[in-house]
């Protein structure tokens, strides 16, 4: 079978993308993911909050014993943080270690930052470069216009300042997401990534303390971004590339049906292994020979809003066909 696909104007041999994690920092386990099969690498995001806080960190240390003693203000004169060039470095030796595309990840806290930074990545070599703008907000003084146009406009001027395709990551909480990506598809986005998963706070009860739990994704949590998918892929210029609890074969082929271009794994992987990229094309190659399908494109979008008989397929967003239906489902499901 033919799996090419084409994601931010880049052809990749197949739609299996290794989204940004841990995962390949590592070289070697860089490597093994791309004998593996897998079309491409994103990078770990480059945090510059995380950055702040490590420059922070160090100032403290550094200057932890002043009141000790005299001459413990002048024992480490030249010391700084070296802000974003480990980072720097380790991508561009990613991008050495590995023959398949490499996308950077960027999210920053302050707005004159994102061209800086988007400048350093694309020196690293990177075919492209992925936009992480989700971020809390807390100020309740901004309003939704607020935070969307403040996108938009890094955004444009990334796409001014940089040569290198580039892909917006999305949270799934903006008031009117169709607006919003229609609205960055306009000015230039080259690919939409649907959708950022999100570390959520807990609570320890015990402890009585806030925690943050390292959860994965499970099979199922894929449907938010099929449903985007579906009524966004037919109708944009940038590609469309899904995001969280995308598990197997099974979910890469309903996310090519919708009108993905492509998917990014990581929990899978994580939990089955590097051998569960082999096993997803594997299925993805079968499916397709069994449907007489050549290549990707023969069926990519077969599924879209546009293409599907119910014009309210991808929109709806209550129980209606249950409630119409409720006594058929209810002797399906007993309820004791």
């Amino acid at each position: 079978m033919d799996l090419k696909t084409t994601y931010m104007g880049i052809e990749l041999k197949n739609p299996i993308i290794i989204g940004a994690s841990n995962l390949v920092l590592d070289l070697k386990m860089a490597k093994k993911l791309e004998e593996a099969g897998a079309a491409a690498i994103v990078y770990k995001s480059l945090f510059e909050e995380q950055l702040n806080l490590e420059a922070a960190e160090l100032e403290d240390e550094l200057h932890e014993f002043d009141n000790i003693h005299a001459e413990m203000t002048s024992l480490f004169p030249n010391i700084e943080h070296s802000g974003p060039k480990a980072h720097l470095l380790a991508l561009k030796k990613l991008k050495e270690t590995v023959s398949i595309p490499v996308f950077a990840s960027l999210n920053c806290t302050y707005d004159v930052s994102w061209v800086e930074y988007a400048k350093y990545l694309e020196e690293t070599g990177v075919d492209g470069l992925e936009l992480n703008f989700y971020s809390t907000i807390s100020d309740v003084e901004k309003t939704p216009a607020d935070i969307e146009d403040a996108r938009i406009e890094i955004l444009k001027k990334i796409k001014a300042a940089v040569n290198i395709p580039v892909s917006v990551k999305l949270s799934p909480f903006y008031t009117n997401m169709m607006n919003v990506v229609y609205r960055m598809d306009k000015v230039g986005a080259d690919a939409f990534v649907l959708f950022n998963r999100l570390f959520q706070p807990d609570i320890d009860i015990k402890e009585e303390k806030l925690r943050v739990p390292y959860n994965l994704s499970q099979k199922g949590d894929s449907r938010l971004a099929l449903r985007f998918a579906g009524l966004l892929s037919c109708n944009l210029n940038g590609s469309i590339c899904s995001n969280t609890g995308i598990h197997d074969g099974e979910d890469v082929i309903s996310m090519l049906l919708a009108g993905a271009n492509a998917v990014q794994i990581v929990s899978t992987v994580y939990k089955n292994g590097v051998i569960q990229v082999t096993r997803i094309i594997e299925e993805l190659s079968a499916w397709m020979k069994d449907k007489g399908y050549e290549k990707i494109d023969d069926f990519k979008g077969k599924l879209c809003k546009k293409n599907v008989d119910d014009p309210h397929a991808y929109r709806r967003a209550q129980y209606v066909d249950y409630l119409m239906k409720a006594k058929e489902y209810l002797k399906k499901y007993p309820v004791s």
